[in-house]
């Protein structure tokens, strides 16, 4: 099973509020193993960055200008992730600017149904506190040394991780105590079969042989 991790970063909060995307990040996985394939791109919001924006992930409206729009690469970005599991922490977020970019070109929608969104896992796992991606990291033992600014390829990469243990994914271990014991009591049973046989002689020299050893030990 192909699975693709996403994150995106925008200039706000509501794509109806008139924000853009300004990152789009994917790493596809087989069976939570990454298969080396990444889709990432920056793009210019052809709009100003608002200061708040800019503190989350530091990308400028002049750092973007140069950057393709999203209706260049909306083709590819569909592409990469066609029939394949979505996991995004928060999804409700990510899939309300990119399906409301795709919408204005007239493009095909993410189905809803591919997606899982990790925020929703780790809210039923851990209800009542702080399931932020950050939060995650830190309860997981996950390193977060690289996460100076919000990134959304790096987000992609700790998210991957976030979702093994939330998942509680181990490697099968195998049953081998019921098996060892059964072979253990076969090797009982057969040995309590084994009979040995002492002739009328050696009993002789063996009553001989504790005479002897007593008396000498005894004076």
């Amino acid at each position: 099973m192909y699975e693709i991790f996403l994150d995106t970063e925008t200039t706000g909060l509501s794509f109806k509020d008139g924000h853009k995307v300004v990152e789009i990040a994917c790493i596809e996985t087989k069976d939570l193993v990454p298969t080396g394939k990444i889709f990432h791109k920056l793009i210019n919001p052809k709009r100003g960055m608002p200061e708040e924006a800019f503190k989350v992930h530091g990308f400028s409206q002049e750092f973007l200008s140069d950057k393709e729009t999203f209706d260049r690469v909306a083709d590819q970005f569909l592409n990469f992730i066609k029939n394949k599991k979505i996991i995004i922490h928060n999804a409700s977020f990510d899939l309300s600017f990119l399906n409301g970019e795709l919408e204005s070109l007239k493009k095909e929608k993410i189905n809803k149904k591919l997606v899982i969104d990790s925020l929703e896992i780790a809210r039923n796992k851990f209800p009542g506190i702080s399931n932020s991606l950050d939060a995650l990291c830190k309860r997981f033992n996950v390193d977060l040394s690289r996460r100076t600014k919000h990134n959304a390829l790096l987000d992609c990469e700790l998210l991957r991780e976030v979702y093994i243990n939330l998942l509680d994914v181990k490697e099968p271990k195998l049953n081998l105590s019921n098996n060892i014991s059964e072979i253990n009591i076969n090797k009982a049973k057969d040995y309590s079969k084994i009979v040995v046989k002492i002739s009328d002689i050696e009993l002789k020299k063996h009553k001989n042989f504790l005479k002897a050893e007593l008396k000498k030990n005894f004076y």
